[in-house]
């Protein structure tokens, strides 16, 4: 019998990203959207329970509401980083089961559980037993060999009656035998109707649709078509002002956020501030997750450009006031440009 489930579901929340949603985009994120829920990069668990700890499970506690995206298929193994997740802050710990890369292949986790719903629901329970905030599955509709909604049904209903707390569907299969990581993100059809469907035939659970979302009216249209939550992946990387409205519009918010630039002027100082405790990161590394912030504005190259350029050895303060300086130029340029269209 299934469990009580724990914890809100929000009703928007940014994907899990290898590479991209570390610490320092979901600070970015974060003084854009105070509600949204944000995610680790995924996280082996020889890695969290092997590594350096404070290097790959530490986090900021702005970053909250925060869940934790582990790989792996051992159920103790998984209870030992969840317990610890738990721990540390986190507000949930997340099992990968999408991922189709041949290297998570290799390790049975990702994608391949699919085929082993049991295992997946072995590795649920030992989680939750082992903490006490929600414990979810980020999934696909299916792999090869089992494509059907009816193979994912079964797999939802194994996990489901150990009590997961929440279901990540990206509506597309994985295709393991034949496609890249990244050719699996586009080249499967999206099959939203299957989500909309796992959801009216099971309304005791709480779904979440992934998968070729773009914009925050696509993600409200998805709710109206019924699912509980909506996942946002690239559109959020690439453009993460995107999310501004994302409080209002989704969690009845009043208060609107800062000012791209706004933005921008903290995240350098946090870029700053990062390389004065780590000076042997390169401030790229950090520099590099807010080079979307003026997507579609006047002046978004040039501030790319002055933020993007290796041999800039100023402090981030001083290399973001002169993106920013540029960016001003180019509304005022736009100004004109405008105000002499209308004369």
């Amino acid at each position: 019998m299934q469990a009580g489930r724990r914890g809100l579901v929000r009703a928007l929340s940014v994907a899990p990203m290898m590479e991209w949603t570390d610490r320092h985009f979901r600070w970015l994120v974060r003084q854009i959207s105070r509600r949204a829920l944000l995610y680790t990069e995924m996280v082996t668990t020889g890695a969290a329970l092997h590594g350096e700890r404070d290097i790959v499970l530490g986090f900021d506690p702005a970053e909250g509401p925060l869940a934790l995206q582990l790989g792996g298929d051992d159920p103790q193994a998984l209870a030992e980083c969840a317990r610890i997740a738990e721990g540390m802050g986190y507000d949930e710990v997340n099992l990968n089961v999408g991922c189709p890369s041949d290297r998570v292949q290799g390790g049975n986790f990702g994608a391949c559980l699919m085929r082993q719903p049991s295992r997946v629901a072995a590795c649920v329970a030992a989680m939750r037993a082992a903490v006490t905030v929600p414990v979810t599955v980020k999934h696909r509709i299916g792999i090869d060999g089992r494509e059907r909604y009816e193979d994912m049904l079964e797999f939802v209903d194994a996990v489901a009656a150990e009590g997961c707390d929440r279901f990540t569907v990206h509506a597309r299969i994985a295709i393991l035998a034949g496609l890249s990581p990244k050719e699996n993100r586009t080249i499967p059809p999206l099959r939203y109707p299957e989500v909309y469907r796992l959801k009216a035939e099971r309304p005791g659970l709480a779904i979440e649709l992934n998968g070729g979302v773009r914009t925050l009216d696509a993600a409200a249209e998805h709710l109206r078509a019924g699912v509980d939550a909506v996942m946002i992946g690239r559109a959020a990387y690439e453009d993460p002002y995107c999310f501004a409205d994302v409080d209002r519009r989704f969690f009845a918010e009043a208060a609107g956020p800062p000012s791209r630039f706004e933005v921008a002027r903290r995240y350098g100082e946090h870029a700053e501030a990062h390389l004065r405790a780590y000076p042997r990161r390169k401030a790229s590394a950090v520099l590099r997750h807010v080079l979307g912030l003026f997507t579609g504005q006047p002046g978004a190259r040039e501030f790319r450009r002055i933020l993007s350029e290796a041999r800039d050895d100023r402090p981030p303060t001083v290399r973001m006031d002169a993106a920013l300086a540029a960016v001003r130029r180019a509304h005022e340029r736009a100004a004109e440009h405008r105000a002499a269209a209308g004369s």
